[in-house]
């Protein structure tokens, strides 16, 4: 429980230094930046390995699953990447949003800072309820195998095709039960004027980002739960990869379109572990091996996007 608490405030901690000291004023995140930020918690994801290490090897943390040291710190690594990874998609579908409702880049980073906020608290609640089922209804792992493979295949079938989100149900759902300004106002999520309260796009922004997330969530858990279902790595992995998620697309939002066949990556990989969580009762797929087969994916797309990009060129 301890180690919970010092993670948790860490995190805390973390996002309060973020919005009301090193961003207290909003400004346009350069690449410069966000390259450095991405840095820091990409280190500090995996200095995290030594923490995982020493946590099971000391018995500071309860270990339901009977994992060793080397496997825990092999299954967070793994989860890790596989949030990451996943996180490309909601990358591109963040950038589209902001494109929308025409947020300035320089109060993209205060929306995403609310918006991870939020993602921490709904994918906590999520990764519990997701391990409290698979712990006490083991069918249940091939629900969440069917539903990854079904994701992969609508992705499939889909990932060519650009919705625009004011053609949403969310936006117009939003705009029915609550007043929606047209303009926007500095870094104001509401504004009055009259008698009557609008919302502003800033707001709408920050709402249908934070819903599509858990949308997100929905495919990204259940990945990880493929790989480990032992709550402090499935909760530390994603959430990791979640904070760096902010600096991650101020850094790669511009270059995404130059990896034109990485959205066939995340394909592989949910469908991959979609496969090992059907196939777990009967099968034992090495974590060595769930790590290569991420790793290799990923690889082969951003390869392919380059190849082609060279071939065009």
């Amino acid at each position: 429980m301890t180690l919970w608490i010092i993670f948790i405030s860490f995190i805390l901690l973390a996002l309060f230094l973020d919005l009301g000291v090193f961003n207290r004023s909003p400004h346009e995140i350069k690449t410069k930046e966000a390259a450095a930020w991405t840095a820091v918690w990409v280190s500090v994801a995996l200095v995290f390995t030594g923490v995982v290490y020493f946590a099971f090897e000391k018995g500071w943390i309860d270990n339901p699953t009977g994992l060793s040291p080397s496997n825990a710190v092999l299954k967070y690594i793994t989860g890790y990447i596989v949030e990451l990874s996943l996180s490309v998609d909601n990358i591109f579908l963040i950038a589209l949003i902001f494109s929308s409702f025409g947020i300035p880049k320089k109060y993209q980073h205060e929306v995403l800072f609310y918006g991870v906020l939020g993602a921490v608290v709904f994918r906590a609640i999520m990764i519990i309820f997701g391990v409290v089922l698979i712990n006490k209804l083991t069918w249940i792992i091939y629900v969440f195998g069917g539903f990854l493979i079904f994701t992969a295949v609508r992705m499939l079938m889909t990932h060519d095709k650009k919705q625009d989100p004011k053609d949403s149900k969310i936006y117009k759902w939003l705009r029915k039960i609550y007043p929606v300004s047209r303009n926007l106002y500095d870094d104001k999520f509401f504004v009055k004027r009259g008698k009557i309260r609008f919302a502003t796009p800033l707001f709408v922004a920050l709402v249908i980002i934070e819903l599509t997330d858990i949308m997100f969530a929905m495919d990204s858990i259940p990945a990880i739960l493929a790989i480990t279902t032992d709550p402090f790595i499935v909760f530390s992995s994603n959430i990791l990869a979640v904070m760096g998620l902010r600096s991650m697309f101020f850094l790669i939002v511009g270059v995404l379109d130059k990896f034109r066949y990485i959205n066939y990556s995340l394909i592989v990989i949910l469908a991959f572990v979609g496969v090992k969580m059907l196939i777990s009762h009967y099968v034992d797929i090495p974590d060595w091996l769930s790590l290569g087969v991420v790793v290799l994916a990923l690889a082969a797309g951003m390869i392919a996007s380059k190849v082609k990009k060279n071939h065009i060129a």
